[in-house]
């Protein structure tokens, strides 16, 4: 046993590195594990360095002075490890909370950067129709009174598109920033059903295309948003009609599926890319050209219908899919129904 200063430093020294070098390759190993396991052999590493220091300083003389250290570090080691596995797995979860923070966060800025870039690129096309038709009229390069009339009309649809683009983009953002609020009520889903149907089979008669409906005899009641769910059913069928061909038809069907309720949206249009598939519900995407919208695109072509209709689903605690049929495409709202109203 040594007793000079150095002595004890060097067998110190040669007790306690073992030990840390040890500790130190268990931690590599052990690094993709549960933080609470790095968190443990933190812990136990300079506990046992220290034993195994006091122990080669002893010169391996295990007297009562030596026991003494041994019980003092066992039992500081038997409070400290609990405590830093409990640490160890609060640190984890807020690690991962922020991790998931930063990554919404980025993924939300992203999400916004592109939504500006395109709606102020999209928001030109109609703005410059309109300036070009009304510097026609003011400038008198058109003056029959049918061609006036005809500028006018155009001037107007133009004008009621870009208001629609705005109203879009005003619901996304409530969505996005998260200070979307609606009063839910019990509501009868086949009645909006019902509601869109009527509403939107004009427009698919001009287009070529039948419009069929499918209901349940019971009720399907959910707590929803009347004006929500409208526009959600209303933008799932206005992206139908846009996207089946003249001669296609659509149907709406509504029914129950243990605790849930549903409605359905198919098309026979050309489907969907399965590349497009993840992306469909997002923000402006608007996939590929057999899927894209065109000049007969209905409602403000904005990009945002089918994100929308996701952001209103999920503020009803339900779900909303899209999947290709044998032939064309079928979109899917989830909701979950009201135990007290639902048909048994």
């Amino acid at each position: 046993m040594p007793t000079d200063t150095t002595g004890m430093i060097l067998y110190a020294l040669a007790g306690s590195l073992p030990v840390v070098a040890v500790g130190a390759v268990l931690l590599r190993y052990t690094r993709n594990r549960a933080m609470a396991t790095s968190t443990a052999l933190l812990v136990l590493i300079p506990t046992l360095a220290t034993l195994s220091g006091v122990v080669a300083v002893s010169g391996l003389m295990f007297d009562d002075a030596l026991a003494r250290t041994a019980t003092v570090l066992g039992v500081v080691a038997a409070v400290t490890l609990p405590a830093a596995i409990v640490l160890g797995r609060a640190q984890a979860r807020t690690m991962v909370w922020e991790k998931q923070m930063r990554e919404q966060e980025r993924a939300a800025e992203r999400s916004r950067r592109e939504l500006v870039a395109w709606v102020s690129h999209d928001l030109r096309t109609p703005l410059a129709g309109i300036r070009a038709m009304g510097e026609a009229l003011s400038d008198g390069v058109v003056a029959r009174p049918d061609e006036v009339q005809q500028y006018a009309d155009r001037i107007v649809r133009e004008t009621n598109r870009l208001s629609a683009m705005v109203d879009d983009l005003f619901e996304m953002s409530k969505i996005n920033s998260g200070a979307l609020r609606l009063s839910l009520e019990p509501l009868d889903l086949r009645e909006l059903v019902d509601e869109v149907s009527a509403a939107n089979r004009p427009t698919a008669e001009r287009a070529g295309i039948a419009l069929g409906t499918t209901q349940p005899e019971g009720k399907l009641v959910v707590a929803g948003n009347d004006r929500a769910l409208t526009r959600v059913l209303t933008n799932l069928v206005a992206n139908a009609i846009a996207h089946t061909p003249p001669g296609g038809r659509i149907e709406i069907s509504a029914g129950r599926t243990d605790d849930y309720a549903w409605a359905r949206v198919d098309d026979t249009g050309p489907g969907i890319a399965d590349t497009d598939l993840p992306r469909i519900f997002e923000v402006a995407y608007r996939g590929s050209a057999a899927r894209s919208p065109g000049a007969a695109e209905l409602g403000s072509s904005s990009g945002m219908g089918l994100a929308i209709a996701a952001g209103l689903v999920a503020a009803h605690h339900g779900d909303i899919k899209a999947e290709n049929r044998a032939h064309g495409a079928r979109f899917e709202v989830r909701l979950p129904l009201l135990r007290e109203h639902g048909t048994p």
